[in-house]
């Protein structure tokens, strides 16, 4: 089988950008919306070699993307934009309803389930430097097995 020069270099740059991520995702999925809906939320799990920060995010999908993180107050589920996200060395660190995301924010078109979400998101290291990770997130429909959000107070 004969493989010309330039997909062998192609082949060789992803193999070279893959081995030189520090940080990958896995099992990322978006909430599907309703028409009119402007917001959902990007859940993932990160994992970062060698540490670091999610620090923001991206989305052609939405005009703002925002780390967030969720807690309760009292009976009340409370959420909040954060600046950075910790993400130890070697640990899995889940973006799940309930708990950290990324909120996807004035939304340019209702996401149905079995969409595919790009998302870009930017891990910094201790030393600053910087990484861009794409994400392709399933848009999963509302009341779907991840959707915990159900039955919750929010404000």
């Amino acid at each position: 089988m004969k493989y010309s020069l330039p997909l062998i270099a192609l082949s060789a740059l992803l193999a070279a950008s893959h081995a030189n991520a520090q940080t990958t995702a896995t099992d990322a999925w978006v909430r599907g919306t309703v028409a009119q809906q402007k917001t959902t939320g990007l859940f993932v799990k990160l994992t970062s070699v060698k540490g670091g920060q999610l620090v923001s995010a991206s989305s052609p999908v939405s005009r703002v993307a925002e780390v967030h993180v969720m807690s309760m107050k009292g009976d009340v589920m409370t959420m909040r934009e954060v600046p950075a996200l910790d993400l130890p060395a070697g640990k899995t660190v889940s973006l799940e309803p309930n708990g950290a995301h990324v909120m996807l924010i004035d939304l340019k078109q209702a996401l149905k389930a079995g969409d595919i979400v790009p998302v870009t998101l930017v891990i910094e290291d201790k030393d600053k430097k910087r990484e861009t990770l794409e994400v392709k997130a399933r848009v999963e429909a509302l009341g779907a097995p991840h959707d915990e959000h159900a039955g919750m107070k929010m404000h």
